[in-house]
């Protein structure tokens, strides 16, 4: 009787060690959210769409804009950002426990799952609890410092690590990454009722793949058709934030480890990048000011 006693007693004890710690990883991740003035999560309802490397490029078409711009993967079991930034090794710790982000150039910072592993090539297995407390941690745990924007790169769907962005960062700008045929459409009004289910701020849709130009006499081949993306964002009342092109040069850069919007070169790609960065600031600014003025 009286062991069931203790272990009972004991039991309360860890719970009550268990929620101070996690009430303690809340208010840090108050404070680092509170330095960081527009979060972006970008989503997307199936793989494949480009969704990684619209993160990536909308992120350093940002910061060459002169934004201070953080980057968080948090596809823990398939990272691509450190790939596309050509970022290599592990995260550096400073000041006990506080995990120092990969520094792209002044302006751009990145943390992802690969950076915390020494073997890129391996495996992650893990589950919905681990994968919960890996997210908190990448918000908590991290000096981001102060930012304009961090942009926030999700594995594709509707699973955990969609549902933890939303319920660490609730004051997130979501941004929805299409391709214009109907098989990325159809997964997409499911990503969008998730939002609208979760009450989640969308900040709009990026249509990706939209045409090929050619680039000998620059006519658009529609390869996935074009166009689907604006109408689904007209259907949903949302605003449509800009259309990428297919392009030869994105491919290239992004084995290079070089956003295709920071080439010197001109090519088609670049140009819609950039449109969409002017796009999605403008926006974010019109969503703060919005929140201020209902909440004022």
């Amino acid at each position: 009787m009286s062991s069931g006693c203790s272990s009972c007693s004991s039991s309360k004890g860890g719970d009550n060690k268990n929620n101070a710690q996690f009430e303690l990883q809340n208010e840090l991740i108050s404070s680092t959210l509170a330095r960081i003035k527009h979060k972006l999560f970008i989503m997307s309802g199936k793989g494949g769409v480009g969704k990684s490397s619209v993160t990536v490029n909308l992120a350093a078409a940002l910061a060459a804009k002169g934004f201070k711009v953080g980057v968080l993967d948090v596809d823990i079991h398939g990272p691509s950002v450190p790939t596309l930034l050509g970022l290599k090794g592990t995260l550096d710790v400073d000041r006990g426990s506080l995990v120092m982000p990969k520094q792209y150039n002044e302006n751009l910072s990145a943390v992802s799952m690969e950076s915390l592993l020494k073997d890129p090539d391996q495996a992650v297995l893990w589950r919905g609890p681990m994968k919960t407390s890996a997210i908190r941690q990448f918000v908590s745990d991290v000096q981001w410092g102060d930012l304009d924007f961090l942009l926030i790169d999700s594995p594709p769907g509707t699973g955990d690590e969609p549902m933890t962005v939303l319920k660490t960062i609730p004051d997130a700008l979501c941004v929805v990454v299409t391709t214009p045929q109907e098989v990325s459409l159809s997964d997409v009004r499911k990503s969008i009722n998730f939002l609208q289910y979760a009450n989640a701020n969308i900040l709009g849709v990026v249509e990706n793949m939209s045409g090929l130009v050619c680039p000998h006499c620059n006519k658009s081949i529609d390869l996935f058709k074009k166009g689907g993306g604006e109408e689904l964002a007209e259907k949903y009342g949302l605003d449509f934030l800009g259309a990428i092109p297919l392009d030869p040069a994105t491919v290239v850069a992004g084995d290079r480890g070089t956003p295709v919007v920071l080439l010197e070169e001109e090519s088609f790609a670049r140009d819609a990048f950039l449109k969409l960065s002017e796009k999605v600031a403008e926006a974010a600014e019109s969503s703060l000011e919005a929140a201020a003025t209902t909440h004022g």
